[in-house]
């Protein structure tokens, strides 16, 4: 591991600019800064629906597995050039969402945002993955960033998505759908 921070606080960002992986600076609103701190964030909220209570063990692992990519993805995006995430990780992502995926009856509605405590942390888990997407592809107009990171990102959102529903039943709430009718004139 390279530096240990013995001080947390350096002073140097007191100017507007941070350290980059590679020694450069650049301002705390550059793009690539935004990407990976939003991977960061991403990553928090991750830890979030760890928290909950009663998320069953194999969520929770696969989750903790992510974290441990979400980490490498954010120095991928911090690191100009560095590469961390890789195809694999991508298809391991797309074979988990098919197994929890395979269990779940069709969506014939759409859902809100709910369907109990850790479900409703995995949605606030998912539009902030989704939000790193979108910062990382904001990034890629303007610098170098591997296509991996960018599906990983998508396929991490969709997973979350899915694993929101599963959750949903397994805490015996279940999913919260859309009355899109409520609006219709009686």
């Amino acid at each position: 591991m390279g530096n240990r921070l013995s001080k947390i606080y350096t002073r140097t960002g007191d100017d507007g600019t941070t350290g980059l992986g590679d020694g450069s600076r650049v301002g705390k609103d550059a793009a690539r800064v935004n990407a990976y701190g939003t991977v960061d964030e991403a990553n928090s909220a991750i830890g979030v629906i760890l928290a909950a209570p009663n998320v069953p063990e194999d969520v929770a692992a696969l989750l903790t597995v992510v974290q441990h990519q979400m980490f490498d993805l954010g120095g991928e995006l911090c690191i100009p050039g560095h590469a961390a995430i890789t195809g694999e990780d991508v298809d391991a992502l797309e074979a988990r969402l098919d197994h929890y995926n395979e269990a779940l009856p069709p969506l014939k509605d759409f859902i809100l945002p709910a369907g109990g405590e850790a479900a409703a942390r995995c949605h606030l888990a998912r539009t902030i993955v989704r939000r790193a997407e979108r910062e990382t592809v904001t990034l890629a107009r303007h610098d170098a960033v591997r296509p991996e990171a960018i599906r990983y990102l998508n396929r991490l959102s969709d997973l979350l998505f899915v694993l929101a529903r599963v959750l949903a039943r397994a805490d015996g709430h279940g999913e919260v759908l859309w009355n899109h009718e409520r609006r219709r004139p009686t």
